[in-house]
């Protein structure tokens, strides 16, 4: 075993500042520069990594594309669907082009895309295909129509899973009105296999308005189950990311808790194992509103989880940045988050002496309305012994990467990985985990306050 961890390199340089919109006021004072790697209008993100070239790609609303080498340097192509099909605009009245998502079919790359604009239900979804990853991409027809007195949900949020067993191929898409649905494709066209919107996968409560939409589904093969990632919230402040998981691609899925992702009832927002939200560490920048995520299991068999974001408190336009954080497993099978955006950090054993120090910890509780998290001070002492606020408690180490946290009536399971602290801008070590009530648990180490 190392005598210490092996902390990831220092990320590169700050992006530069963004340009802001033709006939948008500046604000007054420049802006802050942006957050280390991080991208900026980097909106609805969906994350593929090429199997010819091997290279990674971002495809976002706009029909902008991104290209990296290494998931943290990223190369801004463009973008790579000039228009939406005639069908759409008619339909639609408008050109915008949000949120799409890419699948490579024999040699064809088919990029799905919302055609839509903002607070309406005339939407649809359309089929763009090219044949290399950074296109042009030329509209083939149109996947999926809703409108505004006939569909309960929005064409919009397209993403593309097959079934593992079958090879059969499904479009998860919606929808802030009616919820999440999944839909049949044609696999020679790549448009839909059947009449309808499909079967429902998640849905909120009217209490809620009924903010649920960015749907994504991942299958693990170490668990052999299909985890439905979805946006609970409005993008604008409380977006906060759930997740539920199914043996079948088509679901039914449940929480951590055993409760349906369809459940209406639910009165104190806890349907969904919530493994993002606004948060804020002591010092540095708070985030806020991360959603419409996408997912990544790497040819190596490391996962990452893609979405955008907001600063907290930002003065100036609300402009999205892109975070990727690497994603750990439970050893129940549930994803756990990495705190901080990946900057090379790998999962290695880590020696006792190296995880006793201070901490700020984070605990990510559904609530209404879903706040900004902020932390709280953790110290891990010799011997096993714990001090949370004022509250003791126990410490100890499950493995060379796992401890288990005991105070009060609570267990909280966590892994500790060595990552880049983008607050601090230093190396440190990071946990993230859950407690036995599948509530997720946020930490990183900071220098020791003496006391």
């Amino acid at each position: 075993m190392n005598c210490s961890p092996v902390f990831p390199a220092e990320p590169p340089k700050p992006l530069p500042k963004p340009k802001f919109p033709k006939g948008r006021k500046k604000p007054s004072s420049p802006p802050p520069p942006p957050p280390k790697n991080s991208l900026w209008g980097a909106h609805d993100p969906a994350i593929y990594r090429d199997p010819v070239s091997h290279r990674y790609y971002i495809y976002c609303t706009g029909a902008n594309c991104f290209r990296s080498d290494d998931l943290i340097r990223w190369e801004r192509l463009g973008r790579v669907v000039e228009s939406p099909p005639k069908e759409s605009l008619e339909w639609v009245g408008d050109k915008g082009i949000w949120a799409p998502d890419i699948v490579k079919v024999g040699s064809e790359y088919r990029l799905y895309c919302s055609n839509s604009s903002w607070g309406v239900r005339q939407s649809c979804i359309f089929l763009a295909v090219a044949d290399n990853p950074e296109g042009p991409f030329v509209p083939r027809g149109c996947v999926l129509k809703t409108s505004e007195p006939d569909s309960p949900c929005n064409a919009i949020d397209a993403n593309i899973v097959s079934d593992e067993e079958t090879g059969e191929q499904y479009m998860v898409y919606g929808s802030f009105w009616g919820g999440c649905h999944i839909l049949k494709l044609d696999p020679e066209t790549g448009l839909a296999a059947e009449e309808g919107i499909g079967t429902c996968l998640a849905r909120r409560p009217r209490w809620a308005d009924c903010a649920i939409e960015g749907p994504y589904v991942r299958y693990n093969p170490d668990t052999g189950y299909y985890y439905l990632f979805v946006s609970y919230g409005s993008l604008k402040s409380d977006y906060n990311i759930r997740v539920g998981r199914s043996r079948k691609v088509t679901g039914p899925y449940f929480d951590i808790n055993g409760r349906d992702m369809r459940d209406l009832e639910d009165y104190d927002n806890t349907v969904g194992y919530m493994v993002m939200c606004g948060y804020k560490f002591e010092d540095g920048v708070g985030y806020m509103g991360p959603g419409h995520n996408s997912v990544l299991r790497d040819e190596d068999g490391r996962w990452y989880l893609i979405c955008h974001i907001r600063e907290h408190n930002f003065k100036g336009p609300e402009i999205s940045i892109m975070h990727c954080h690497q994603m750990l497993w439970s050893e129940d099978g549930w994803p756990l988050v990495v705190p901080e955006q990946y900057s090379g950090e790998y999962s290695q054993p880590l020696p006792e002496h190296t995880l006793i120090g201070s901490y700020e910890r984070l605990k990510l509780a559904p609530s209404v309305p879903q706040g900004i998290t902020h932390s709280v001070p953790l110290k891990l002492r010799p011997h096993g012994k714990l001090e949370l606020c004022s509250v003791p408690g126990r410490w100890s180490i499950v493995n060379d990467s796992t401890i288990r946290l005991t105070y009060a009536n609570t267990t909280e399971t966590l892994k500790v990985i060595p990552v880049w602290d983008y607050q601090l801008w230093r190396p440190t070590l990071a946990f993230t985990g859950k407690d036995e009530h599948g509530i997720c648990v946020w930490g990183k180490k900071v220098p020791d306050i003496k006391n």
